[in-house]
């Protein structure tokens, strides 16, 4: 079981509030992530719920690429949330730097500044991305797909 599945099911055993920072998105992320939260999607659900600050939080769901004038930012908003805490890094610019990870103001991904527990990667994510991401490392979905052993592929 992996730390991030001991770490929820200890510690966020009935909900888990999330705090939505955007480090410099276009906002396709952004939208993504308002998406869970409506009726179609309902992430609440599944106990998660969106708050309004990071002193609420026992999640963060970083995206954009880090840019220079929000490494501070983003640092201020890790060290408000209270321990224990689970950090993830959405989309591609979050994990990465997306297509601006060579560019003079991006210091690049997420991780570079606070440590990160999941990636959910995409140009945007979908909303299904993300809310399988994070049911999954909540330990509240099974696996999708069963992965196949050579000798199965042999056969």
């Amino acid at each position: 079981m992996s730390f991030i599945k001991k770490l929820a099911q200890r510690a966020f055993k009935k909900s888990i509030w999330v705090f939505h920072v955007n480090t410099g998105a276009c906002n396709g992320c952004d939208i993504e992530l308002v998406d869970i939260l409506t009726p179609y999607y309902d992430i609440e659900r599944f106990g998660m719920k969106a708050v309004s600050s990071p002193r609420h939080a026992d999640a963060l769901v970083i995206s954009g690429p880090v840019t220079r004038p929000t490494v501070d930012f983003v640092k201020k908003v890790y060290e408000a949330t209270p321990e224990p805490k689970i950090v993830i890094a959405l989309g591609s610019c979050a994990t990465a730097g997306g297509i601006w990870f060579d560019s003079y103001n991006v210091v690049g991904g997420v991780d570079k500044i606070v440590p990160v527990n999941l990636y959910i990667p995409g140009c945007p994510p979908r909303p299904e991305a993300i809310l399988f991401g994070i049911a999954k490392a909540l330990g509240i979905s099974k696996e999708k797909i069963k992965p196949l052993v050579a000798e199965e592929i042999e056969s």
